[in-house]
């Protein structure tokens, strides 16, 4: 089967997802202020390298437990989904997304949307805490191959803004796209990473 595997964050969207939303709830959801020291401490350590990033992404949705998930999510894509790409509604192949934003927040995109499988960072609804890995570099291929047998799949088209962290999704592409404000550069794989 071939397929076509896109990043979600500033590809697929102008935006990063993850952070938008959060602003999205502080205005809508004020008392989740409250939560506003124990990030910030959290940040500067993963800053100064003292903790890694996803332990910092740990704690950066626990403010979920403090909120109606399901109407802030639905409110925030009622929001933000005209933001979507137009090239993205152009799909011909089975589609792929994989990111590091969470599950609980892609998932109402997805059906939105109607791409075929979502692959993202799993999160406890209830407490806003990774489950596993964080869904980017390496851990997409992973994912990808855990989600698809590689040997049913042939990989035509990889989309992404990140030529730093999408490398290993680029690798698996007959073709790659540098999503760069919105617009798809296609560019050779060995010419950009040899």
């Amino acid at each position: 089967m071939e397929i076509d595997i896109y990043d979600f964050d500033k590809t697929i969207v102008p935006f990063d997802s993850g952070s938008l939303f959060w602003g999205y709830c502080i205005v809508h959801y004020p008392w989740i202020a409250l939560l506003l020291p124990v990030q910030f401490v959290w940040m500067v350590l993963a800053l100064l390298g003292m903790i890694n990033f996803t332990k910092f992404k740990k704690i950066c949705f626990l403010f979920v437990a403090l909120i109606p998930l399901q109407r802030a999510v639905k409110g925030f894509w009622d929001r933000h989904e005209k933001q979507v790409h137009k090239w993205f509604y152009d799909r011909k192949r089975y589609s792929v997304v994989i990111s590091a934003s969470p599950d609980f927040l892609l998932n109402e995109i997805q059906k939105r949307l109607g791409f075929d499988l979502l692959i993202c960072t799993r999160h406890n609804k209830k407490t806003g805490a990774i489950v596993g890995s964080n869904c980017r570099s390496e851990e997409k291929v992973r994912r990808l191959y855990e989600a698809l047998n590689k040997d049913d799949i042939k990989v035509m088209d990889v989309y992404s803004d990140s030529l730093k962290h999408d490398r290993p999704i680029f690798s698996l592409g007959e073709n790659c796209y540098h999503i760069v404000k919105g617009k798809k550069i296609k560019f050779n794989f060995d010419e950009v990473y040899n």
